[in-house]
Formats: structure tokens, sequence, C-alpha cells
């Protein structure tokens, strides 16, 4: 991923210009993501504006912005057309609990169990989901409502105005880091629109964005099973693409600024944000990748940065409204296409040839499923995927090696693990008809680790046992010693030696 990171710790001033610059990002993604959730652009303006502010206070990760997203957006539109708004806020509010109960039971570590291939097709997928995005501003809808793309002088000066955006993000912070290029480009390329009068759409044009102050408001639903059994499965699939969302961005920034966040912390807040959104007229959120770049990029590092951005929109909205939407769309398209540049993780590509094929290949199905479904859906087939990769790998790791000594005894040295994937193996080793009549099987460079590995040591005692034959195995854990129903006085203890760990198993025998 590219590195624009100019400061590594907090700082007032650069976390309030961080924080401006974001805020105006925020509004033309949250109005989208409410077109796309099937919303009025308020209900998407309000739950950036709490979720960012609520998460920013309490969150885990200073620095990290939260608001209204694309993938939750993508989920909640059957509910909405099916239902109406009023059971979206239920849902919002239900997903809110079940966020802050991942928190309480401090599900959040595990993030630690994301092999580093899906998180790099996470950041991909992601970088092309928000380059898709910003594609939609590039079309117009005709006298009868149809979209097509822009063509002509349009087009000419939409791309003109984007390169000229991303060129000022680039070239600014050679010249000076004391303002953040994001800001100072929006700034200009808006003034450059107006002072010439130049004909091209701004964040007017998508809607209006001036309204109120966001009021209590009670979902109005009818209580019972039959709401429940509508609300329950969105709730479920919202707070895990929430959570899941959430954790990798914080792990994500957590590298770009050397520091580390609190994944369980995060998730509670999360929760709050939006239980309260939920309650206030909003649509329900989690982090935001492509914001939470802009903020880092910008200097953004304290939870100032999160704060002035919510507080920043929510003033545009009751009091700047007009302002805003004067500001030229192609002055946001470029902000993003530059948080797209510096999302994608480019050296991924390089060694893509280099890194195991299964690696690669997680890498490349992440990204691909992330942008054809959703975040939840990718990274649960990344892990999936990888899960199975390394159990392949593990089963064939496991073999012994045989010594003989004078008096006639035959010891097998196991090396590996022995799991349900290694059982097969493992039983291979041995030929208990053709072995003399002691032998010993030593486990001190092999773990017994689950119940299936249990059974099969417990399969090979009694295939011994039939031939009539002395069998010992040296080196077994205390829970496998007492597990083992077939082995009894065969187990040889070695209190010095015998090593300690626990065995995963659905239940004791």
């Amino acid at each position: 991923m590219f590195d624009f990171i100019v400061r590594k710790s907090a700082n007032a001033k650069a976390d309030i210009l961080s924080g401006l610059t974001v805020s105006l990002a925020l509004v033309p993604e949250a109005v989208a993501f409410a077109f796309v959730a099937g919303v009025a652009p308020l209900v998407g303006l309000y739950a950036a504006f709490m979720i960012g502010l609520i998460t920013a206070i309490i969150g885990g990760r200073p620095g990290m912005i939260s608001g209204a997203t694309g993938a939750l957006a993508v989920v909640m539109v059957d509910l909405v057309a099916g239902h109406g708004i009023e059971y979206l806020f239920a849902t919002v509010v239900l997903m809110g609990i079940f966020q802050v109960t991942a928190g309480v039971l401090r599900l959040g570590k595990f993030i630690r169990l994301i092999p580093h291939p899906v998180m790099l097709g996470f950041v991909n997928g992601l970088a092309i989901v928000i380059f898709l995005a910003q594609l939609g501003q590039f079309k117009v809808a005709d006298t009868t409502g149809k979209l097509h793309w822009l063509h002509g002088q349009s087009l000419y000066l939409m791309l003109g105005l984007v390169a000229i955006t991303m060129a000022i993000i680039f070239l600014l912070p050679k010249l000076t880091l004391a303002f953040p290029s994001a800001l100072a480009a929006i700034l200009v390329v808006t003034a450059l629109v107006h002072i010439f009068n130049l004909d091209t759409r701004t964040v007017g044009d998508l809607a209006s964005v001036s309204g109120a102050l966001p009021s209590f408001h009670l979902p109005m639903v009818s209580p019972g099973l039959d709401t429940l059994a509508i609300i329950l499965p969105y709730a479920v699939i919202l707070a895990a693409i929430g959570l899941i969302e959430s954790l990798m961005t914080l792990t994500l920034i957590d590298e770009i600024t050397e520091t580390r966040g609190r994944g369980n912390r995060e998730c509670i807040s999360q929760g709050v944000a939006n239980i309260i959104t939920g309650f206030f007229g909003g649509m329900g959120g989690c982090a935001m990748i492509g914001q939470s770049i802009i903020n880092i990029n910008s200097g953004g590092r304290g939870r100032l940065s999160g704060i002035t951005a919510a507080l920043a929109l929510m003033c545009f909205i009751v009091f700047a409204s007009s302002l805003i939407e004067m500001i030229p769309l192609a002055a946001l398209i470029g902000v993003m296409f530059t948080v797209v540049i510096g999302t994608f993780a480019w050296s991924s590509l390089r060694i893509l040839h280099k890194i195991p094929f299964s690696d690669a290949l997680v890498l490349v199905l992440v990204s691909a499923v992330t942008v054809f479904t959703d975040l939840a859906i990718a990274v649960a087939t990344g892990v999936i995927v990888s899960a199975l990769v390394f159990a392949w790998q593990s089963a064939r790791r496991i073999d012994s090696e045989t010594s003989l000594d004078n008096d006639g005894v035959k010891t097998y040295h196991l090396n590996g693990p022995l799991f349900f994937g290694s059982v097969r193996s493992f039983n291979e080793q041995f030929t208990p008809s053709k072995d003399p009549d002691e032998v010993v099987i030593d486990f001190r460079d092999s773990r017994v680790c689950d119940h299936s590995g249990l059974e099969a040591v417990n399969s090979l005692t009694e295939r011994y046992l039939g031939q009539g034959k002395k069998l010992r195995l040296k080196h077994l854990s205390p829970e496998c010693r007492s597990l083992l129903a077939n082995a009894g006085s065969m187990i040889e203890v070695n209190v010095i030696e015998d090593p300690r760990y626990r065995v995963a198993v659905d239940q004791l025998a």
C-alpha cells in the first residue's frame, strides 16, 4: 500500500483539519449509501453523524472513522423494500445489541484468526468496491430517468477536475505539511468551478443535505415473535458484517500507525452507536476504510479527528448545507480515487507469483468475493479455504522414525500433529501384525489435537491388543491419558518429560 503517512502521533491542529476534510467526504458517501439502502438521504447522514461521534468518543481505535457504509446498505435494501423503514430502525437496534454482546464476550480477539492473505484480499476488494462506487458519479439521468455515461465536454471537464484534485493531494505534501492536502484540493477545485462558472455536477445535484438535529424516534413496529422473525436474520448478518469490517479496518490502521487498537472495546462502541442510531432515525453503520484512510493520511491520529468530523457534518446539515451543496462531485471523486490508490495493496501484485499457490488463491478469491457479494461472505470464505489448506498440509506432515534396541523392542518416534486430517496417515505408520512382541510409541514430538486423534490412538491400542502384543505409549499429556479408554496400563508416565497441553474434545470420556 502507498504510504502517505506524515505523522505518527496525535496533534490537535492536525486532528481538527483532518476531521474537517473527512466531514466533506462523508456527505456524498452517506447520501449515496442511503440511496442504495432505499432510504432518505438524511437517514444516512444522521447515521454518519451519530455513529461517527459515538465511536470516536468511546471506540477502541482513535483516528478510525465510522458511519453509514455500502457493505451494510446492500443488505438493508431488501428489508426496507419488503417491510419498510421502521423495521430497519428496529433491526439496527437489535444489530447493536448483538455487537455489544460480542464485545462483552471478548469475541473481538478472533480477528487474529484471519490470515494475512485474507487481509490483503480484504483491502484489495474494498479498494475495488470504492473505485466502482465512484464510477456511478460519471452517469447522469436523461429525461426518461435512464442513466447513461457522461460524454464529450462534460466528461472531459469531470476528468480534468478529478485530475487536478489528485495532483494537489499528491504534490502539496512535498511543499508543506501544515494543511491537509485533501482539504486544500477540495477548496481549490470548488473555487475554480464557481469562479469560472464551470458546468459540472455538485453535491446539491445528488440531494438536499439540509435538515434539523436528529430526534428520538421509537421504531414503529409491532412487538412480538413475528417481528423478531423478520428482523433477526438481518440483524445477525448486519452485526457480523459491521464487526468484521470494523475489526479489519482497525487492524489496517494499527499497521499503518504502528499502534494497537482495542478490538473488544471497538465491538462495544459499534454496538452502542448502532443502538442509539436506531432510536434516532439512522440507518446504522460501521467503520469506513475509505474515510479512515483519508483521516490518517491527513494527519488525524486522535479521537478529536473523529469528533470533529461528526460535529462538522452535523453543522453542515443544520447550518451550512447550501455551502456543502456547492462542492463539485469531481473534487470528492478525486479524493476517493487517492484513497483507492492508498488502500490497494500493490505489493500483493509483486509477490503473487512468489507466495504459495494456496495463499495467492485465497488473496484473489477474497478480493473477488468482496466485490461481487459482501465482506462477511468474503472473509468467511477466505478463512475456511485457508483452514482447509492448513489442515491438508498438516495432515501430510505426520510421520515416524523407527528404531530397534538390543532387547528387540521397536520404538516409533512420531513427528507432527495428530488430528482429524492426519488420522489416516497416522494409522498407515504402524503394522501390528509384523511388529515384534513389544512396541513403544513415543509422542514426544507429536501432539494429539482433537477427539479424532484420541480415537485413532484408542483404535491403535485395540489393534495391538488383538495381536497379543505389548504396547507402551510414552510422553502423552495427562488429559490424553485420562481420555484413552483402551490404553490402560500400557501408558508409560514420565512426570518430568511428559507434555502439558489440553486436547479439544467434545466431552470427557
